[in-house]
């Protein structure tokens, strides 16, 4: 039961960061990266909390944590994306989407559970 858990949220979550990369248009910054990153990071923090406070069965706290948001975040798209920018000496955008979108994901989280945690 958990595998089955984590194979479906992992699919919605990949198809829903799929989504959101075509609702936003192309640019030189990894837009949709940075936001889906941001928003999994948030939504983590928030399962986490809410799993801890309501005692989530295994397999949701699963389908939700490591299938859905695991899907739906790319530390591998990042890493090359960020990779992508140095290579073109974007220093500047290289620096604000690395470092800006580590710093916001540790934010996010800790913001997901504290709300959650409430």
């Amino acid at each position: 039961m958990n595998l089955l858990a984590v194979f479906l949220g992992g699919g919605a979550g990949s198809l829903l960061r799929h989504l959101v990369a075509l609702s936003l248009p192309a640019t030189a910054f990894p837009w949709a990266t940075f936001a889906v990153n941001a928003i999994g990071s948030f939504a983590i923090g928030l399962f986490g909390g809410w799993s801890a406070r309501f005692g989530w069965s295994e397999p949701l706290r699963l389908a939700l944590t490591v299938g859905l948001c695991g899907g739906f975040t790319t530390f591998s798209t990042f890493s090359k994306e960020s990779l992508a920018l140095a290579e073109s000496g974007r220093w500047g955008a290289f620096a604000a989407y690395a470092f800006g979108g580590v710093a916001l994901g540790l934010a996010a989280v800790a913001a997901g559970y504290l709300v959650a945690r409430q």
